[in-house]
């Protein structure tokens, strides 16, 4: 067995640990294995061991992989900032976009995903934490931005998404992950019909799925540390 078998193996555990933990069933978590930087022999290996979802940050990085894996019929994620020069790409080769915030980039790829392919599954992402230099709507945003991308074709909006601040404790890990769930619950008070909270990585899954993760982004954990030397 491969060292990301292993990995993989071991991740799958404490991802069904955790959800026991909370009361959920295992299966009500998706485990998204994030490639980015990493070659694609790593996605093969993983691939080969049953993991079927990926998640890159980077478009011509993640098109190329997905076009060389496609008759593995894996799930490729975008997960990471998008700008609206490179929309097109992300449109044509990915089936998730979980970092949406703002409408600009939703009609973009709403105009742009192919018609004959299924439509584009969507989270819009929220800076929970406030920081400057992370990507996502204020909280407050989110709902009217729910709205409008739900109204757009050729997109479903599934749900939020959201990279805290990280935290080194689990009460600190936990607030982040609260916040969003809560901002969830309002907007499917509101009418749309969520199902997906993209939360948690390596260092805080546990705290994620205890707060109501349905999709866990881990990338450490499987593949290593990554060396962006």
């Amino acid at each position: 067995m491969s060292a990301i078998a292993t990995n993989l193996q071991a991740v799958r555990t404490r991802i069904s640990t955790a959800a026991k933990a909370a009361g959920r069933p295992p299966e009500s978590i998706a485990l998204l294995a994030v490639s980015k930087t990493w070659p694609l022999s790593s996605v093969i290996d993983a691939a080969t061991a049953g993991q079927r979802a990926f998640g890159e940050n980077y478009v011509q990085e993640g098109v190329d992989k997905a076009i060389a894996t496609v008759d593995r019929a894996l799930d490729w994620h975008f997960i990471g900032p998008l700008q609206s020069n490179k929309t097109r790409p992300v449109a044509e080769h990915f089936a998730w976009v979980h970092s949406i915030d703002r409408l600009k980039i939703a009609e973009r790829l709403s105009a742009q995903r192919p018609a004959d392919l299924p439509p584009l599954q969507v989270c819009i992402q929220v800076n929970v934490s406030g920081e400057a230099s992370k990507s996502g709507c204020h909280p407050d945003e989110a709902l009217a931005l729910c709205q409008a991308v739900a109204a757009l074709p050729r997109l479903t909006l599934r749900g939020l998404m959201a990279i805290p601040e990280p935290a080194d404790n689990e009460a600190g890990q936990r607030a982040p992950f609260r916040q969003l769930r809560e901002i969830f619950e309002t907007i499917r008070a509101a009418g749309l019909p969520l199902d997906t909270l993209s939360m948690g990585m390596s260092h805080d899954l546990e705290a994620a799925i205890a707060e109501g993760a349905t999709i866990v982004r881990i990338g450490t954990a499987i593949f290593g540390e990554r060396n962006y030397a």
